[in-house]
Order: structure tokens, then sequence, then C-alpha cells
């Protein structure tokens, strides 16, 4: 099993004629995801590849069938890229664009609130279940499929190192979500924890978070109230100065929150094993979860 997308996904691109849209989706075709149709306005009636370029969301998926969407399109323009596919009845979009303006993804999310989709990102690696369907642009051959871990984190490099060393450990996942870094995003760890609970196939969670923000504090309490399955939880962060942003635009300490520790202790208080050097996350989840 998995949560979000399997093999009957059938993906879309918007900016799909664009440079790193074009190499990405020839990642996801090689790794065996159903890419149906891409979008770019003006260039309609066109091909990439094999797949079929609409002008619009609308039509892709009136024309090919696409459920879901994954975005390319510069910042200037992804929030409303995000908008026209929730708008033409796309379930799941995953934004894997970086540096959207905040107070476009606050129309945004105000804008979701009408629909029923789901949105992955934006500024996020994309979600994978191993195997089955690759959306967006994490390395395919390191996932290892069968299960039975989930993987959710606000780091796309730090999920490729966890499952990597998850895979070297001949432990496989059911699915891998990165949910981005930015302040205003979609899909959060309560979404994805609470996904993998109702997975029967998921027996473990291993949860990447860094510093900023509350969300690993409430997911934390999510986990002691409604988990039956073993978490593994990393925090990434512990040396960065007070008011200072590392990385991501949410991962950033100030007003005495969102700290490191402040998050490790949480998540330590409600039961989730936390891993203090990443380097040994894999042998502690062999530990953890066999």
């Amino acid at each position: 099993m998995s949560i979000f997308v399997d093999k009957n996904t059938r993906l879309l691109v918007q900016g799909i004629t664009g440079k790193e849209g074009q190499f990405h989706t020839r990642q996801c075709v090689e790794y065996g995801t159903n890419v149906v149709a891409g979008v770019t306005p003006g260039k309609g009636g066109q091909k990439m590849d094999d797949v079929p370029v609409y002008n619009t969301v609308k039509e892709a998926v009136a024309g090919a069938g696409a459920n879901c969407s994954m975005i390319f399109v510069p910042p200037p323009f992804a929030a409303d890229a995000i908008m026209e596919a929730a708008d033409a009845g796309v379930e799941l979009i995953v934004a894997i664009t970086e540096g959207i303006p905040v107070m476009d993804m606050l129309k945004v999310t105000n804008f979701l609130k009408d629909y029923k989709c789901r949105l992955i990102g934006p500024n996020c690696p994309g979600i994978i279940t191993p195997g089955e369907c690759k959306i967006g642009i994490m390395p395919g051959p390191m996932h290892k499929p069968g299960g039975p871990i989930g993987v959710v984190s606000r780091s796309g490099t730090l999920t490729y190192e966890v499952v990597h060393q998850l895979t070297m450990q001949g432990i496989g996942q059911t699915t891998c979500i990165g949910i981005g870094g930015d302040p205003v995003n979609g899909t959060n760890f309560i979404d994805c924890l609470d996904a993998f609970e109702k997975d029967p196939e998921t027996k473990g969670v291993v949860m990447v978070g860094e510093i900023g923000g509350s969300a690993e504090e409430e997911a934390a309490e999510f986990v002691k109230e409604n988990l039956s399955m073993p978490v593994v939880g990393f925090i990434a962060g512990i040396t960065a100065p007070p008011g200072r942003r590392m990385g991501h635009a949410g991962a950033i300490v100030s007003g005495g929150s969102g700290t490191a520790q402040g998050k490790i202790d949480a998540m330590t208080k409600c039961g989730i094993h936390v891993c203090d050097n990443l380097g040994t996350l894999g042998q502690l989840c062999s530990k953890v979860f066999t």
C-alpha cells in the first residue's frame, strides 16, 4: 500500500516545456510514473517526447484524464498555476517551485478552502511510492519498494539521506514525502502521519524536522495521541544561531521559539525515538523497526 500516489496516478506537468520541467518529467517517466500530459500556455498541440502538451490544465484533465499535477512554473506565476490546477479538478498538486512569495501562498491557502484537493509543497522535492510512482526531483534508484516504513520530511536533501540509510539497512519504504520548508505550505506533518496510520502496510515512520515554527511539536503531540506505530525523529539546525534563517524560508529561530532543542524535547516527551546524529539514523531505525 501507499499514501497519496500509486501506480494508478495519472500525472500532468505544468511547465513541462521548460528546462527543469523537461528534465524531471523524463526522470519520472523513466522511473515508471504514468505521465499523461503537460501544460504550457501557447504550446498546446505540441509534444514533449511522447507526452501531449495542452494550453490549460482543464484541457489536460479533459483530454488525458490527469488527476495529479507537478508544478515547475517560475515563482511569479506558480501560485496561479496551483489555483488553476485546483479549479480544473486536480486531486493532488505537487508544487516543486522554490521562492513563491509568502503573500501569494496565503492567497493560495485561502483559495484552496473551496476545493477538495491536496497540495504538497511548495519548495519541496515531491513524493514517491517506491517501485510505483515518483512525482518530484528525488533520486529514484535509492528507494526500496515494499515498505514497511513511511518517511515525511521538511528537508529534501535530508529525505534522501534518510532513505539511503534505510535502504542500506534493508528497510523498504511505503511512501516518502517532502512537505517543503516554506512558512506557508499545503500538506503538513500531521496530514502525513494520519495517512500513514491508516495505511495497513506502514508499520513505522521517520519524521525529519528542522528549526522554526511549531509543526514538529504539534506533530509530536499527534503521535502521542493517535499513532499506534513507532516513530523515529530527527531535527536539523541544532547549531543555528537565533534570528538567522538557515536554508529554508521557514527555518528561523525567533522570539525564543522554534529551537532545535525545544523540538527534540517535545518529541522525546511524546515517545518519539529521537536521533541526535544523522549519520547513525539508519542504525537506530534498524533497532526500532526490526
